[in-house]
């Protein structure tokens, strides 16, 4: 039986903190039939010159002008000679086994589905990840996995997935017009052109998170326009999957995430949310709060207490 190839393709953008150490994960999977592109999406720091130190060791290595990290992912796929797709940011981490771990377990099974593997956070030392098991941590169906992260939030980082070619093909490019939230937009339509989603405890992968200035910390109005119309799509989907009751109700509380999420934004933002809830047939209700901030919700409302927090994270520079 012919051993599949894996393809890991990691977008770059001013990652050069990063990078090195990212390339290093992904050259030390065990699984050794495998490529490694890195696409420079048009960097201002030094992260081509550290990508360019790696081909020697086997990285191709591609420079695009500044497209956003979902057209230097498209640009890597258009690349990509692999059976199956990894794809991983510049500045998170594999775990040496993940690629081999997971292609495992794909192959005790049909053709047709994608293997999820467990992730945890950490800010400066991989080493203290801090990894908590979640419902998605389990095999899901398709439309199971999107349920979940509709109505309780819970994720999947793009490192965590691995995914054959053919499905990939079937859900389609990245959307080069989403910033944030596109892996949330784009991961929906994989799962749903997958037979499944087949977990793998013994695959590991590291998210970085607290990054001062990263895309998923922007919070313009442009960033909160990208999320509404990301979750827009991914409401989309799931209706075309399946026109329940039961998914109707999880769009609704997912664009109460979404509302609570965005505000305080633009009043047509928040008016297009609040009436995507009352569309799905919700409520508008106060997002969770700590003891005080609740307090002071019970006396002004927590769209005022938001103002409030927002207006104070801005004053300290959070």
């Amino acid at each position: 039986m012919t051993r599949p190839s894996a393809s890991i393709i990691i977008p770059c953008f001013n990652a050069a903190p990063w990078l090195a150490a990212t390339l290093e994960s992904a050259l030390a999977q065990t699984w050794q039939k495998k490529e490694v592109i890195c696409v420079d999406d048009g960097s201002s720091d030094c992260s081509l010159a550290i990508a360019r130190l790696f081909e020697v060791r086997g990285v191709r290595v591609l420079s695009q002008p500044n497209r956003g990290a979902s057209s230097a992912r498209n640009r890597g796929l258009t690349e990509a000679t692999g059976d199956f797709v990894q794809f991983l940011d510049a500045d998170d981490l594999l775990h040496p086994y993940k690629i081999e771990a997971q292609l495992a377990l794909l192959q005790t099974l049909e053709p047709g589905f994608i293997a999820s593997a467990r992730w945890g956070r950490f800010e400066t030392d991989p080493c203290a990840t801090r990894f908590f098991d979640t419902p998605v941590f389990r095999d899901l169906a398709p439309l199971e996995f999107l349920r979940l992260a509709a109505e309780e939030g819970h994720m999947m980082h793009p490192a965590a997935w691995l995914t054959p070619r053919g499905v990939l093909n079937a859900a389609g490019p990245w959307d080069e017009s989403l910033s944030l939230n596109d892996d949330g937009e784009y991961f929906a339509r994989v799962v749903l052109a997958s037979r499944g989603i087949a977990f793998c405890p013994a695959a590991e992968t590291f998210y970085r998170s607290q990054i001062k200035g990263s895309l998923s910390g922007r919070n313009d109005e442009r960033a909160k326009d990208s999320i509404l119309r990301s979750v827009d799509l991914i409401a989309s989907h799931m209706l075309n999957a399946e026109d329940s009751a039961g998914v109707r109700a999880a769009i609704a509380v997912l664009y109460l995430r979404v509302l609570h999420t965005i505000y305080p934004a633009s009043r047509s933002l928040v008016k297009r949310t609040e009436a995507k809830v009352g569309e799905f047939g919700g409520v508008i209700t106060a997002p969770p709060m700590g003891p005080r901030a609740a307090a002071i919700a019970r006396v002004i409302g927590w769209k005022m207490t938001w103002r409030l927090i927002s207006l104070r994270d801005r004053q300290s520079g959070n």
